[in-house]
């Protein structure tokens, strides 16, 4: 069997503790770019804009290179993270149409990409924090 492409998986078996959003970041396309004109990447199938949800997992066990993980998301616009949690610098995500894609990095070790439809607060009866139109297989 070959699986081409990214691998569907629920949000609770990535983060099963749950994730918190530092930033959304416009995703640097590398081979157009240069240093005083840098580019944004764009998603290969439908042409709009790829942005990347800098999260931190809430998994008190993950390693300290594991806690920190970028999801990106293909959209129009720059996806908006939901409010604060009351009392805290965290935002609590959660991701629509979550993806994976295992790759080999560098150092030869197994190494993964993620990707999403959307991004969202926890309990927002399924509904994204900000309208992202685009291919699901950004990244």
């Amino acid at each position: 069997m070959a699986i081409q492409g990214a691998i569907r998986v629920q949000f609770g078996d990535v983060f099963p503790h749950g994730a918190f959003a530092v930033a959304v970041e416009p995703v640097r396309d590398f081979d157009k770019s240069t240093r005083e004109h840098p580019v944004q990447a764009r998603d290969k199938e439908s042409g709009v804009l790829v942005w990347a949800v800098e999260v931190l997992d809430a998994d008190p066990e993950a390693r300290a290179a594991d806690r920190s993980v970028k999801v990106k998301i293909a959209a129009d616009h720059q996806p908006v993270l939901p409010d604060l949690m009351a009392g805290t610098p965290f935002r609590p995500v959660e991701f629509e149409g979550l993806r994976v894609r295992p790759y080999v990095n560098g150092q030869g070790r197994l190494a993964y990409s993620f990707n999403a439809s959307a991004v969202r607060g926890p309990n927002a009866g399924g509904k994204p924090a900000a309208a992202v139109n685009g291919s699901k297989n950004a990244g």
